[in-house]
């Protein structure tokens, strides 16, 4: 591992260990299939949610304290964005938080960054593009809403 002067070790070696407990701690017997605290957590609608998310935003700020890059932070956040918006959905959230990992996924853009150098620069790489998409379906909702309401009208009006 790369290490600076901010470098934290073992709150880095700390965080392989969550990442494990929130992801694959655990394994189906029989199968390759290994979920962890997160996959468990889900199940409990609202505050399950909340606490894996409030987990892994603790991860990001370990990184962030340890000189992490903008774009290697982004992407990560990205991550626990993705886990959080389609692990909230009931059941199926669950199911996808065993395959998604994003724990798991950021402790590997972690390693990529601090033993290869990787996703060195700006957080912009990440957030223009997703901007971007977020403002495209914004306008297609809005374009939507307005075909939806003009065809009311055109109907009852």
């Amino acid at each position: 591992m790369k290490v600076t002067p901010k470098t934290d070790l073992k709150s880095i070696a700390r965080l392989r260990g969550l990442a494990k407990l929130m992801d694959a701690q655990f394994k189906i017997p029989g199968t390759d299939i290994r979920f962890g605290l997160d996959g468990l957590l889900g199940l409990i609608p609202g505050a399950g949610d909340l606490s894996t998310f409030a987990v892994s935003g603790y991860m990001v700020m370990i990184l962030a304290q340890n000189g992490a890059s903008g774009f290697v932070l982004a992407r990560m956040v990205m991550n626990i964005l993705i886990d959080a918006i389609f692990g909230s959905i009931p059941l199926l959230g669950d199911i996808f938080d065993v395959y998604f990992k994003a724990n798991i996924r950021n402790i590997k853009l972690m390693e990529e960054h601090y033993v290869e150098g990787r996703h060195r620069g700006g957080a912009w790489k990440v957030i223009v593009p997703v901007l971007l998409f977020v403002l495209v379906i914004i306008g297609l909702i809005i374009w939507g809403v307005w075909s939806l309401i003009a065809a009311l009208f055109e109907k009852y009006g």
